[in-house]
């Protein structure tokens, strides 16, 4: 496999990262993680590098390490996602390992539905093995159409991985659902993704979709302090054609950066990529007009939304700037 650059990866921003802890994401298993604690294998957090940190083990590092091998064979750990995923890409990142990283890596991927993978269940490589570098990152494109549940990250024959990061989507099967549920379509759990924003200084537009309620300020999305005339937005791609009936603007933790309003616009999309979405988009009806905004609040709107129907995406509009939680857009899905 080829790696790629992030300028090539384009599943690093077009694609959710299944592997958060908060969208349901576990690392269940590790056949060994004497020096670093398996669960920091998929802290949101970019890893860090802490001089003179040591523990009773040994130097603390920020990701899964296992101890030196010192017979045959190799070591490996299971990632569980929170929902099946469709995988486009994944990112094995060995930052802060530059002695101990491994040597080279692959990945297999399963479907258990229910409980956990076992002796006998059937693994796929979805990335055979590759060479891994020192305090890296290394991108890769996965070619597999299929929705998986749990991934295998085989380590060759040891060492420490800081990130493992897994970019895709979740495979939410609306056939099978009742076609008058009323759902979050604007929801990362069901398939929505934020496809770009004009500024994200201080927060990514896809922290909107995330499940509950922002846990901080930094857990929103939020833009610089604008010096000029305009106003910032954010494009959202549903989960799924709808027709929105309900909207959940949420400003918790903003509150003297809160946004004065904010308006949406929203249009059903076909073909075309992300980049000209962001023309067409200025062009998009309004599904609802400006509304003022407070500090630290859910705001829920029903009345104030127009009647256009379904649509793919949305529009967010803040006048002038500001952070924003939280975006909610309920309502039923077109089949």
């Amino acid at each position: 496999m080829t790696l790629l650059t992030f300028e090539e990866a384009d599943f690093v921003k077009g694609c959710v990262n299944l592997a958060q802890p908060r969208l349901g994401a576990e690392v269940t298993f590790a056949t060994d993680d004497f020096f670093a604690d398996k669960s920091r294998l998929i802290d949101p957090a970019d890893a860090v590098f802490i001089p003179g940190k040591y523990d009773e083990n040994g130097k603390w590092m920020d990701g899964w390490e296992s101890r030196r091998k010192r017979g045959e064979g190799y070591d490996h750990c299971i990632l569980k996602l929170g929902l099946p995923g469709v995988i486009e890409g994944v990112d094995i990142d060995t930052s802060h390992f530059t002695g101990n990283y491994p040597p080279a890596a692959s990945i297999d991927a399963c479907n258990v539905v229910d409980g956990e993978p076992d002796d006998k269940t059937e693994w796929q490589e979805i990335v055979p093995a590759i060479s891994l570098g020192p305090d890296a990152h290394h991108l890769l494109r996965v070619a597999s159409d299929a929705a998986w549940t749990h991934l295998r990250l085989n380590i060759f024959p040891d060492g420490g991985v800081a990130r493992l990061r897994v970019y895709g989507w979740f495979n939410c099967n609306w056939d099978a659902r009742d076609k008058d549920e009323v759902v979050d379509l604007a929801a990362m759990l069901n398939g929505a993704r934020a496809v770009t924003a004009n500024n994200e200084h201080f927060g990514s537009p896809a922290n909107l979709l995330a499940p509950g309620r922002g846990v901080n300020m930094g857990d929103g999305w939020e833009t610089r302090r604008r010096r000029e005339p305009g106003n910032d937005w954010a494009l959202i791609q549903l989960g799924a054609p709808g027709t929105i009936s309900a909207i959940e603007v949420d400003t918790a933790h903003f509150k003297g950066n809160f946004p004065d309003s904010c308006s949406i616009q929203a249009a059903y999309m076909t073909g075309g990529t992300d980049d000209s979405l962001v023309t067409q988009s200025m062009f998009w009806k309004t599904l609802m007009p400006p509304q003022k905004l407070s500090m630290d609040n859910i705001h829920r709107f029903e009345k104030e939304i127009e009647d256009i129907g379904p649509v793919t995406h949305v529009r967010l509009n803040i006048f002038p700037d500001g952070g924003v939680s939280r975006l909610r857009l309920f309502g039923k899905v077109e089949k």
